[in-house]
């Protein structure tokens, strides 16, 4: 029996791992699955076990007050030793470009374990943008056996790199595994929050708002908040919803700005399932996250995404999302658009979406049972 673990650390990482996890536990006559949480962000990762069932093995609790980049890289390290050392995994599963992602890939090579990266080769080429995750995800790159890329040019990107290509596989993307086993079961059994949120929404447009990256803290948030306060200003027939993420530099000019206009409804950041719902129940999506422009297409919502770059090209090229950066007329030209061009709203909405089909847990569950000689049962995994 193969042993696997699992490590991720935050709610991002925990809802692409969470579908992953559950298809290696259909096979446990071939592996022994463990669960390694470092619990970076606590709260929000919490939510994210509780929905998809999920209890982990060893939790870290790392999370403090005012953490920075050096102390929590260090404690994730220190911290993996005595874990990788009592479990032994043959195979360790790292995802994506968080800081856990790439501290945990250190530890476990270390300790002697093959590193996997899922949602591997995604790059901009730009190690400052995005900071830290463009090197986080470089790094672990260099450490991984073997990679599990969404698309082709993640693949190619890694080739590019001299990875070997017969480490690497394309899947497609998990958060499209997750949206699916999601989506149904938050439009049949909304929580008590969303049906406040839907009754305070009634018949009308909805602009959904994420925002939480790094780079555009500071001036960059305060353009979008003054884009966001110039389009409610303009749109009092619709609804600008923003879950508002809890660090102290978003919440500032967030609350500032836009706390007291009528028709922008400023709240906690959303439960997963809660998430879902909203982004299923909105119009367009203005957003910097990568989830976010992997899963709106899936539901056929158009996104604007406020970053100057992205490691998620195949969006860009697909026409699922558009590039707006953090410029106020930029954002509110852009929104303005796609909100009174019916024509480019209804092309946008029905693109196919580059980032999968809903079976790439499947996939790498395959992969991982046929490096040991195993068979599953595996059907339509074209």
């Amino acid at each position: 029996m193969t042993k696997n673990l699992f490590i991720f650390g935050t709610r991002p990482e925990a809802i692409k791992m969470a579908p992953l996890i559950k298809a290696f536990q259909k096979h446990p006559e071939l592996f022994d699955v463990k669960i390694c949480v470092t619990a970076q962000h606590r709260e929000m990762l919490d939510q994210v076990l509780d929905f998809f069932d999920i209890s982990a093995d060893y939790d870290l609790d790392l999370m403090r007050p005012d953490q920075n980049l050096y102390t929590l890289t260090a404690n994730i390290i220190t911290g993996m030793k005595p874990v990788l050392e009592a479990f032994q995994p043959d195979y360790v599963f790292v995802h994506g470009d968080t800081t856990t992602t790439m501290a945990g890939s250190i530890a476990s090579f270390y300790s002697g374990a093959k590193v996997c990266h899922v949602e591997a080769g995604l790059r901009t080429h730009n190690k400052w943008s995005p900071f830290p995750e463009e090197i986080n995800r470089q790094i672990t790159g260099r450490i991984c056996d073997y990679h599990f890329a969404p698309t082709m040019t993640s693949k190619q990107n890694l080739v590019q790199e001299n990875v070997k290509e017969a480490t690497v596989l394309v899947t497609g993307n998990t958060v499209i595994d997750a949206l699916y086993h999601s989506v149904e079961r938050v439009i049949q059994e909304p929580s008590t929050l969303i049906q406040g949120i839907s009754k305070t929404l009634g018949n009308k447009e909805v602009i959904l708002v994420t925002g939480h990256r790094r780079e555009n803290h500071g001036e960059g948030f305060i353009r979008i908040c003054e884009a966001l306060k110039a389009i409610a200003i303009d749109n009092k027939d619709r609804f600008i919803v923003y879950p508002v993420h809890l660090n102290p530099k978003v919440q500032e000019p967030v609350n500032r700005i836009l706390a007291n206009i009528e028709n922008i409804m400023l709240i906690e950041p959303m439960a997963y399932q809660d998430f879902i719902w909203m982004m299923n129940r909105s119009k367009i999506i203005i957003t910097d996250s990568g989830g976010v422009q992997e899963e709106a297409p899936s539901l056929g919502k158009p996104v604007l995404v406020m970053r100057d770059t992205t490691e998620r090209p195949e969006a860009v090229e697909a026409g699922t999302v558009v590039l707006v950066g953090t410029d106020r007329d930029v954002i509110i030209n852009e929104t303005l658009d796609l909100l009174s061009n019916t024509e480019r709203f209804e092309k946008m909405s029905k693109l196919h979406n580059p980032y999968g089909d809903g079976k790439a847990c499947e996939r790498i569950v395959d992969f991982i049972a046929k490096l040991e000689g195993k068979t599953i049962n595996t059907e339509n995994l074209v």
